[in-house]
């Protein structure tokens, strides 16, 4: 049995290296090209530095990189988690309710086209330099796309099935569990995955715009005593903060809806 199950999962692992070997083959060429290509075309390193020197320079500041990573993951997790947990009861609440499809969607719209950003300066001033501004900026970024995908979600399944499983004397609560909410989610998760894609972005420019720590406040300080190579180094880990909330969002996705067309199709 053990011999099975590990057989199983090295074909897994084969399968997922053929797939992903073109992903792997082209990074490797991009950061040979921008290795070779400052020597080949005689680019100054206070302007580029190249891949090597990023690593070298990354590494002896790394206990910094590392801390500032926390600081800025944990406002990114907190802000993220928090617009799904309000994001999606006020879209079901929303989509099943006419009074709030005529007052609070269209509010929700208007603040939609507003760049969060500009929200920033007014959150660090009034409320300072620490954790809860970045945290507020970073619900505005993702709470929109969410509550607005879980509008679209919740309004998109058809009256036919809606009908017939009113035919079949299910009653609200097992309908909704049973068919709108498995219905739902596909929607909900381009809702999740677009906020999730974001919520580094808001959480590094608020950093940008004010604050003592970091990535975006580490990214903006070595930039400005022209340094590059830890830029780039704090790019990196603000890069690698995002793919991993996107992968977790991912993996969720896969383990809620392995049933839905685009999980089978990805396999």
């Amino acid at each position: 049995m053990a011999s099975f199950k590990g057989n199983r999962f090295l074909a897994m692992l084969l399968e997922r290296a053929r797939h992903s070997w073109m992903f792997v083959a082209f990074f490797i060429g991009f950061f040979l090209f921008w290795e070779y290509s400052i020597v080949w075309f005689d680019i100054p390193r206070y302007i580029l530095t190249p891949p090597s020197v990023v690593i070298e320079k990354g590494a002896a500041d790394l206990d910094r990189l590392l801390y500032y990573t926390y600081v800025t993951g944990l406002e990114t997790t907190l802000g993220y988690a928090v617009a799904v947990i309000l994001a999606l009861p006020l879209g079901l609440a929303i989509a099943f309710s006419s009074i709030l499809k005529r007052t609070i969607y269209p509010f929700i719209v208007c603040i939609e086209m507003v760049p969060k950003i500009a929200f920033a300066p007014l959150f660090i001033s009034w409320l300072g330099f620490g954790l809860l501004p970045k945290v507020i900026i970073v619900f505005l970024v993702c709470f929109f796309p969410i509550v607005l995908n879980a509008i679209l979600a919740f309004n998109s399944l058809s009256e036919e099935l809606t009908m017939f499983t009113r035919s079949t004397g299910s009653g609200v609560w097992r309908t909704f569990f049973k068919v709108r909410l498995p219905a739902a989610l596909p929607q909900c998760f381009v809702g999740f995955k677009y906020a999730a894609i974001n919520a580094t972005v808001g959480a590094a420019i608020a950093e940008f715009i004010g604050s003592d720590e970091g990535l975006g406040f580490y990214i903006q300080i070595v930039t400005g005593n022209m340094r590059p190579d830890l830029a780039f180094a704090g790019i990196f880990f603000l890069t690698l903060l995002g793919m991993c909330l996107f992968g977790m969002v991912t993996l969720a996705e896969r383990l809620l809806i392995p049933w839905h067309i685009s999980i089978r199709r990805a396999k």
